[in-house]
């Protein structure tokens, strides 16, 4: 089972894990702070670009629904649509990919989508493509869960504040 997340980073370092471990990419993978010039492989930069609210989940962690880019900076000997080419492998690849971690704190990436970019670095535009797409994390205890143990509930109907743990009762046997 894999292991439990606690911060939205933990996405970050197993997608590029991820992406790193493919062996159909073969690119080098990191973040814009990574990158200097394009080079032999080409280039995979992640960044986490926004994290909103989403509904909580079945068990009453918080939804962190992020909006991720992965920006694909083609080798210097690529060819000109090589870029797009890439953007294709990686939909095909972040398309039902939850990067290993917990399916229960993980939903499946939505709204996909890859436009033509440019990554300007040092004064030098590179031709590049970037995929977009969300990803909802669920984050935090569980309301199911009290430090006794003791499984509880709240009906939408009879409380004030859903999202107030102290306004849900013990289930009875």
């Amino acid at each position: 089972m894999p292991t439990p997340i606690q911060q939205p980073s933990q996405l970050f370092t197993a997608m590029a894990t991820a992406l790193r471990n493919s062996s159909e990419l073969n690119v080098q993978v990191g973040n814009h702070d990574d990158f200097t010039t394009p080079g032999d492989k080409a280039w995979v930069l992640i960044d986490i670009e926004r994290n909103a609210s989403g509904e909580r989940a079945a068990t009453g962690r918080i939804a962190h629904v992020l909006t991720l880019s992965l920006q694909v900076i083609p080798a210097l000997s690529a060819t000109a649509f090589a870029a797009c080419d890439l953007i294709a492998a990686l939909k095909n690849l972040v398309t039902d990919n939850r990067w290993g971690l917990p399916g229960d704190q993980c939903d499946l990436p939505m709204n996909i989508d890859g436009l033509p970019s440019l990554a300007i670095r040092a004064d030098q535009p590179n031709k590049a493509w970037t995929l977009t797409f969300n990803q909802t994390l669920y984050l935090g205890p569980t309301l199911l869960d009290d430090p006794l143990g003791t499984p509880k509930f709240a009906r939408t109907w009879e409380v004030s504040d859903i999202d107030d743990p102290d306004q849900y009762t013990s289930l009875e046997a």
